[in-house]
């Protein structure tokens, strides 16, 4: 999978209350400039409070901006669901890189689901099954045409 969120990784799952406030905002309206967005549900912020959050959060690859007459008008760059598929993703690399036994930080998500709904446990072996069953057809593809992955040893 491509991973998006490059120049972020790090503040992606970490926004701030303020940062996830104005981007749920954003999420909602599309697109907006500070003013708008002061003018339209955050009367309790300052102008200019607005817009250094909007300006962190397009440094950091939250949000894209264009100009329109003397000001910017901000928009995110992703989606909801695209921006916490990465955030999740990001969390369970960080996860799984600081165990010394990847099967650790696995048996407490599946700990964790079970606890939460057993339902879920269904949903992550139908995954589990769903992402073999496209490895084995992308090494079968590689065998057939003679292209092994690199790194890997071929099982025949």
């Amino acid at each position: 999978m491509r991973r998006m969120f490059h120049p972020f990784r790090n503040s992606a799952g970490n926004l701030g209350p303020l940062e996830q406030r104005l981007l749920d905002g954003l999420w909602a309206r599309g697109s907006a400039t500070v003013r708008e967005l002061v003018e339209s549900g955050y009367e309790d912020l300052a102008y200019t409070t607005v817009m250094t959050t909007l300006d962190r959060l397009f440094k950091k690859g939250v949000l894209t901006r264009s100009e329109e007459g003397r000001a910017f008008r901000y928009a995110p760059r992703f989606s909801c669901d695209e921006f916490h598929r990465e955030a999740a993703g990001h969390a369970f690399r960080q996860l799984l890189d600081a165990s010394p036994a990847s099967s650790l930080p696995l048996s407490f998500l599946v700990e964790i689901l079970g606890e939460r709904d057993a339902q879920l446990l269904d949903d992550l072996r139908k995954l589990v099954e769903r992402k073999r069953r496209e490895l084995n057809s992308r090494e079968a593809g590689q065998r057939e045409t003679g292209s092994a992955r690199p790194g890997r040893k071929e099982t025949e």
